[in-house]
């Protein structure tokens, strides 16, 4: 099996890539390093099944030899970062996921989008379903993501109906694990960097908007188990334990053990105030729940923000 992976020196992609690895695949990360670090897949390049092209994928792309699969993850995915840059991330959801679907087209090949919880957006149904259509702000200044997102769900959906390209959605919840950056601007690594630092903690608004959590190797095995399945539509994948910032803060700071206080700042414009999966879809369809728990995917997580603060990275 060859399967290309677009974003492939992400945070999410890295951990991708080695999951295909060990299932024996042979592996092609295409990425721009925009948000993507050459170190996230430094210690792959040894293996002889799996190279880097560097190539931003909102540009055509032309893959010598049979591909497998596709999967695409290529796009800045925190609000500093899609902000930021704002233009380059509405291009990767709509010309890159065109490009990487005429990819999957051209070879006969599996294809799986990585959309996101933000499709949502300020939610009005709790917990959100697939089914959900979502209450997005087109217009606002998350809307570059959200509706990248939601035209890259269209057009796959495009491909499938129109080409019959065998295409799947995974729609991510927010997930925190190895190989974040101090400086993602989500709030896991805001927290720990700012509880490592013994900085204040930054809560936005009272604290009380909630977010569930999934580490990343649950995460990468419903989107490795959505791939191999026969189903084309969106597919929830997440934890549904569901936590307060404000508890979120107080868990950071126990685990680290920092005396940092607590600072309050508005909240920003469309900040979803909550966000839990229904994961009744995936536990049925794919038989995937999250099973690492909180605590110890945050052990381990604080584990390497510890050993990149002790490097002033």
């Amino acid at each position: 099996m060859r399967t290309l992976i677009t974003g492939g020196a992400g945070f999410v992609g890295s951990h991708l890539c080695e999951r295909f690895l060990a299932e024996g695949h042979t592996v092609i990360a295409v990425d721009n390093f925009i948000t993507g670090r050459p170190v996230n897949v430094k210690h792959l390049l040894d293996n002889p099944k799996f190279r880097v092209i560097v190539h931003d994928v909102s540009k055509p792309l032309h893959i010598d030899g049979l591909v497998d699969n596709v999967l695409h993850f290529a796009s800045p995915a925190s609000p500093v970062d899609y902000v930021k840059s704002s233009i380059q991330t509405l291009k990767v959801g709509s010309l890159g996921t065109h490009v990487a679907l005429g990819i999957a087209k051209a070879h006969g090949a599996r294809f799986l989008l990585a959309s996101t919880s933000e499709v949502y957006g300020d939610p009005i149904v709790h917990p959100q379903t697939e089914s959900y259509w979502g209450n997005v702000n087109p217009v606002g200044e998350r809307s570059m993501y959200d509706e990248a997102k939601r035209f890259a769900e269209a057009m796959t959906m495009a491909y499938h109906r129109e080409h019959g390209v065998n295409t799947h959605i995974v729609r991510i919840f927010n997930t925190y694990g190895e190989r974040m950056r101090l400086d993602d601007g989500r709030v896991l690594p805001n927290f720990v960097g700012q509880a490592l630092r013994g900085d204040p903690l930054t809560v936005y608004g009272e604290g009380q908007q909630t977010r569930s959590f999934c580490y990343v190797t649950d995460l990468v095995d419903g989107i490795y188990r959505l791939l191999m399945s026969d189903y084309h539509y969106p597919v929830n994948c997440g934890n549904p334990v569901e936590i307060t910032i404000m508890q979120f803060a107080e868990e950071i700071l126990k685990l680290t053990g920092s005396k940092s206080t607590i600072v309050y700042k508005p909240l920003p414009p469309d900040d979803p105030k909550q966000r839990k999966p229904d994961i009744t879809l995936a536990r049925k369809l794919l038989g995937w729940e999250p099973k690492v728990g909180r605590e110890e995917g945050l052990k381990r997580t604080l584990a390497f923000f510890q050993q990149k603060v002790a490097q002033g990275g």
